[in-house]
């Protein structure tokens, strides 16, 4: 038996670092998410100030989906382990048990971001299978993927997908184990009640939800692989600081909000972080932002354990010798 042992290899009370981590994505979600024709009258995505945000920005319904999909995306890129481990267990159940992970943004009906598919096909392989969930032969995803990206404005281009992926259009990543070649498309939505099935989709990551268990399962009616992500401690805790730090940030013209909408010490540092560069563009900002993030908070080890008879309590105190404390998670 393989145990994973987690223990806190930098302190919690880098709260700067640790937030400066979840701000870039919501930063390059809100700017990829600029309408195009507005980014264009100041010269292109590029040419964006940091201090132009609050005039550019209108606030709407999907802004805080759109983020969380960057953030998720940049959290299994950097290796956060409370989102690495869940999505490695949402990987396994879709029968992909490579020993590396990775995601690739797709997320193309709402950017509309051409180089996101760009990306996409040059990650992928020629031999690269797509996993979805039902009886058949994988397909090939790379061979496939510029017409699911047409397949969000042309009603024709998903008529033209083969029906075992005919929803594939929908999917915001592709989660993939690379050494093995072989990816899932995934959604994800901040509210899990939207969550929806599509052919061709195979993992859905939400939230956990307020009385509900945060195991990692197969929601068989929906054929989808459920991975929500904890809240208490941990990245959607870590998420909802940064998004409310970006918020009263925009709200305050791009300056340094007053103490009553951002009263804690290290919220109030990253806005001044974000203060002292508005004149700089955004994507430079995004940088800066990405050096300063804290890398991770855990280390993992593994040990192996002897579990020919021995009882739940015995595996317990094998766990506990080799590390203590053991930090565990509150249920939801």
């Amino acid at each position: 038996m393989e145990l994973r042992i987690e223990r806190q290899v930098n302190p919690v009370a880098d709260e700067v670092s640790a937030l400066a981590s979840v701000v870039r994505p919501i930063l390059e979600g809100l700017l990829w998410g600029l309408r195009k024709e507005v980014v264009a009258e100041v010269g292109g995505y590029p040419q964006v100030k940091l201090r132009m945000l609050p005039r550019l920005y209108r606030r709407g319904d999907g802004d805080i989906g759109l983020c969380f999909e960057y953030a998720v995306h940049h959290a299994i890129r950097t290796g956060q382990p409370g989102v690495c481990e869940r999505v490695a267990d949402a990987l396994k159940l879709c029968n992909l048990r490579g020993s590396e992970l990775t995601s690739l943004l797709f997320a193309i009906e709402k950017t509309g971001k051409l180089d996101l598919v760009e990306s996409v096909r040059e990650a992928l392989t020629d031999e690269s299978r797509l996993l979805y969930g039902t009886r058949g032969r994988p397909v090939k995803l790379k061979q496939h993927i510029d017409l699911v990206a047409s397949a969000f404005s042309r009603p024709s281009a998903r008529a033209a997908l083969p029906q075992s992926i005919s929803g594939l259009w929908k999917a915001d990543l592709f989660l993939g184990n690379p050494d093995v070649d072989g990816w899932v498309g995934t959604t994800i939505k901040i509210n899990a009640a939207d969550l929806r099935a599509a052919r061709g989709l195979r993992v859905g990551v939400v939230p956990t939800r307020q009385g509900r268990g945060d195991r990692v399962v197969k929601d068989s009616q929906r054929n989808l692989i459920v991975c929500p992500l904890p809240y208490d401690g941990s990245f959607m805790e870590l998420f909802y600081a940064g998004w409310r730090i970006v918020q009263q940030f925009i709200a305050a013209d791009a300056q340094l909000p007053n103490e009553d909408a951002l009263p804690l010490p290290h919220e109030r540092q990253i806005a001044r972080e974000l203060e002292m560069r508005r004149e700089s563009p955004l994507l430079a900002v995004v940088r800066v932002l990405e050096a300063q993030a804290q890398p991770s908070l855990l280390e993992s080890r593994q040990t192996s354990a002897v579990t020919t008879s021995e009882r739940a309590e015995d595996v317990q105190s094998v766990a506990e010798s080799v590390l203590a404390p053991i930090p565990r998670e509150t249920p939801h």
